[in-house]
């Protein structure tokens, strides 16, 4: 039976928080429209970390296995590398326009991005997803996403999950030993959910965010929801940690339309709830 767990407020006064990922002790997000990516520890005590060199959106990031930081993003630098100096690179050579990445334990980069702009009114095509080996070389790996958003991969590195927004369902693949991907095939059928952001837990199941129906929900493979957390305003993503794993941290802000994101009053948030299962696989 799902059940709703309370929430407490971490941070506040944010633009639109976005791909938080838990790391050395403090919870990293990207924050939309204020071009930022932020650390928090769990006091809520935040600072700037990196000021990413675009103007554009969406724009996510993950850590290679060695400690590099790499930035996706939908600008003409459409994935930058942190070197140990702090300085940013271009890495891989990569073209066109990205809204995720996740990387696994081998080094594996994946990135998803639409078919389209829905910014600039292009009419609708459905998302890949690219990988970007530790070699360097990159290849599109799956298609047919419809709006392809969070990602998880398991502990085994052996399953690539995306959350598919526009489709109202988590899509798996299996991933092979060269980091290519086979077997799509729908995980989770969510009904009227609506993925954006995703992660999972030890218990094998997966959190996801959904902005339209402002909360969290906790789901097992096939779509059974175990807990839901209701919030009154978006849900854009969220992210296991803590000290135990088992804190659950929601992005959330008001939505009123991608038209209305740039100079809209900063309602974005940090919000925690403590989870039944502790964080398990990447990011």
């Amino acid at each position: 039976m799902a059940s709703t767990v309370d929430p407490h407020i971490l941070l506040t006064g944010l633009a639109f928080g976005e791909s938080p990922r838990w790391h050395d002790g403090r919870l990293w997000f990207s924050n939309w429209t204020a071009q930022e990516i932020i650390a928090v520890d769990p006091q809520g005590r935040s600072e700037v970390v990196v000021r990413p060199p675009f103007s554009t959106f969406p724009f996510s990031f993950d850590w290679l296995p060695d400690g590099r930081m790499l930035i996706a993003s939908s600008s003409d630098r459409p994935l930058l590398r942190q070197e140990s100096d702090g300085t940013l690179v271009d890495h891989a050579g990569l073209t066109g326009g990205y809204n995720e990445i996740v990387v696994d334990s081998r080094g594996n980069a994946y990135l998803n991005g639409a078919g389209f702009n829905p910014l600039v009114g292009e009419p609708f095509a459905p998302g890949t997803v690219t990988l970007v080996t530790p070699a360097g070389t990159t290849r599109q790996v799956a298609e047919g996403i419809a709006f392809p958003n969070g990602m998880a991969i398991t502990p085994d590195d052996a399953t690539l999950i995306v959350a598919d927004s526009y489709g109202k369902r988590l899509t798996a693949f299996d991933i092979a030993g060269d980091g290519g991907l086979s077997k799509q095939r729908v995980w989770a059928d969510l009904g009227e959910g609506v993925p954006d952001g995703i992660c999972m837990d030890m218990e094998g199941a997966v959190w996801y965010a959904d902005v339209p129906n402002q909360r969290c929900v906790r789901v097992h493979e096939g779509g059974e929801v175990l807990q839901t957390v209701a919030l009154d305003r978006g849900c854009f993503a969220c992210m296991l940690g803590g000290a135990e794993g088992k804190t659950l941290f929601i992005m959330a802000a008001e939505w009123h339309g991608m038209d209305r994101m740039v100079g809209a009053p900063r309602t974005g948030q940090v919000v925690t709830s403590t989870a039944p299962a502790p964080h398990a696989g990447k990011p």
